[in-house]
């Protein structure tokens, strides 16, 4: 199975556009065969001449993922996918992935969590027990959800978008078309790294049903620091310790972990490598930040902190699997959105503020943000993958950031 052809084959079951149709997933083998023989064909470059990270990803890390990948099992993946309720529904002329997970308990409060990139449902599969089933996560029947998570356009299992236009605007337009077609007249939204900025565009559009929204990765930097960080100027005078702080990772972030994203938002089309070379792949994902990065290197040397090797192959696997490596890209091609700026969101907002994130967003800052803030919280750990590095962390801030909207 591939990215287009599942989709399509349910496409021609559909006599409904609106119709909802059932989705599994199952990869020939002739599939995996190849992605092995391209591993072990694999032309490396020298190692990188400094003892650290500053030049990317470290040859020995890229080398003991390579290993690892070519013993992975994908199908301990597809039968944990295949264990839950998925499904394929065209909205505005594309076909959109989801799961969607009801829970047992009366009152459930119905969630739509949206990934970013290099993300994908896998981020949050960990995260769908404890919020569907609180009872039997250390959490009461009152806390429960019913959860849909979405595959974004040109990711994982949804189509790949033909022409322009598919912006965070467009899939949060779809996003509350989806809610409403599964007849949902009550929800929340969440969301992350391009999951915040679909989230937010969500509550921007108000529709009525959206009561509340919640973020890991929040909006919130004032126009004079947004200004200093592009123009490489000094921090603004008056900075608190904690906006200090925030200014520092910042500042780190826009000097030294920005070139994937610039690359993407001005030619992705031009990034063949990584649609050709499973290897190539891997090292520009695990390239997103820093903190994950050396997350991720500590992985392979033997030290999980919150993901293993199968959870870090799972998400490339599938990116590999769905030829989405370009298509994925584009998203920073078509945003035109401020990634980083306050948008005015008018809806009761939550803040979980993680402290490896890009940047941990200072209290102050968030207030001014989101100006129905009704919970924040600084997180004694997590980074940006923070749902499926640190789940029940992450599930129990859903759980308090909508106590008070039931």
């Amino acid at each position: 199975m591939t990215q287009t052809s599942a989709p399509q084959q349910g496409s021609k079951q559909a006599t409904d556009k609106n119709a909802i149709r059932p989705f599994q997933v199952n990869v020939p083998e002739t599939e995996l065969t190849d992605l092995r023989r391209r591993i072990h064909a694999t032309k490396w470059p020298e190692r990188e001449t400094v003892s650290d990270a500053s030049q990317g990803v470290q040859l020995a890390t890229t080398q003991k993922l390579a290993r690892y990948w070519t013993e992975y099992d994908w199908r301990k993946c597809e039968a944990k996918l295949n264990a839950l309720p998925q499904f394929i529904t065209e909205i505005d002329g594309l076909d959109i992935h989801f799961i969607r997970v009801r829970s047992k308990h009366e009152k459930a409060l119905p969630i739509i969590v949206t990934h970013g990139w290099p993300g994908s449902i896998i981020e949050q599969l960990k995260i769908i027990g404890p919020l569907t089933d609180p009872t039997a996560h250390g959490g009461t029947a009152e806390d429960a959800f019913d959860v849909v998570i979405p595959s974004l356009p040109g990711h994982g299992f949804s189509g790949k978008p033909t022409a322009t236009g598919w912006d965070p605007i467009r899939i949060a337009r779809a996003w509350i078309v989806l809610m409403k077609r599964l007849g949902y007249k009550r929800f929340v939204a969440q969301g992350g790294d391009w999951g915040n900025a679909v989230t937010e565009q969500m509550a921007l559009q108000r529709p009525p049903e959206l009561i509340g929204i919640h973020t890991n990765m929040p909006a919130t930097l004032p126009a004079d620091v947004a200004k200093a960080l592009q123009f490489g100027e000094p921090p603004p005078a008056g900075l608190s310790a904690e906006e200090k702080g925030a200014w520092d990772q910042l500042d780190f972030f826009y000097k030294h972990g920005l070139g994937y994203a610039q690359e993407m938002a001005n030619r992705p089309q031009t990034l063949y490598g990584i649609a050709d070379s499973p290897i190539g792949l891997a090292a520009w994902t695990l390239d997103h930040d820093a903190r994950s990065q050396a997350l991720i290197a500590r992985v392979f040397d033997g030290k999980p902190e919150g993901l293993t090797r199968d959870d870090i192959l799972d998400n490339v696997t599938l990116y590999w699997l769905t030829n989405t490596a370009v298509s994925s890209a584009r998203l920073y091609w078509e945003s035109k959105l401020a990634f980083f700026a306050p948008k005015g969101v008018p809806v009761p907002a939550a803040v979980s503020a993680f402290p490896d994130e890009i940047y941990t967003a200072p209290r102050s800052w968030t207030e001014k943000a989101y100006p129905k803030l009704i919970h924040y919280n600084r997180l004694p750990k997590g980074g940006h993958f923070a749902a499926w590095e640190q789940p029940k962390l992450f599930s129990e801030e859903v759980r308090v950031a909508f106590r008070s909207l039931r």
